[in-house]
């Protein structure tokens, strides 16, 4: 058997993984708003621009139970958060339209940023996840999101600092 008509199956390789594409078609990116997010979605625009790939912004809304109990209106204060973002990710599209094209997606999920990460990533049959680095102190010992979905193992996962 020569080169050419050897599969991943006959070399031995692992086949689970490849959707039977070169490169990926779908990235995920989460954005809450903070620096590192934004960097993680500069890196993941540039990436989809270069690979000709769908960019998937995601805002994971939060649920916080606490806030609930205090009276303050959670939905709206999330809800809020998501327009501002989609404004910023408007206002920056548009600015770059002549320099850059990249098809985009924003897209609203409710829960903690993990768990709606990896449904967004699932829905959206995505090939790769890029996240901004944690910048919370606190992520060194329970373990950030980005440090989750890579344990996950279902993605190549990019963390961006």
């Amino acid at each position: 058997m020569n080169d050419e008509q050897r599969t991943p199956e006959s070399a031995g390789l692992p086949t689970g993984f490849e959707r039977g594409t070169d490169g990926p078609k779908v990235i995920v990116v989460g954005v809450d708003g903070s620096e590192s997010s934004w960097r993680a979605a500069s890196y993941a625009a540039g990436l989809a621009r270069r690979q000709h790939a769908l960019l998937a912004l995601v805002y994971v809304q939060p649920i916080l139970a606490g806030s609930a109990a205090l009276g303050a209106p959670v939905s709206d204060v999330t809800e809020e958060v998501a327009e501002e973002l989609l404004g910023e990710i408007r206002a920056t599209t548009e600015r770059l339209r002549d320099v850059y094209s990249v098809r985009w997606e924003f897209h609203t999920f409710r829960g903690d940023p993990f768990s709606g990460l990896v449904r967004a990533a699932d829905d959206l049959k995505a090939d790769a996840v890029v996240v901004g680095a944690s910048e919370r102190a606190g992520h060194r010992i329970v373990g950030s999101v980005a440090v989750r979905l890579v344990k996950a193992g279902r993605w190549p996962v990019t963390v961006v600092p």
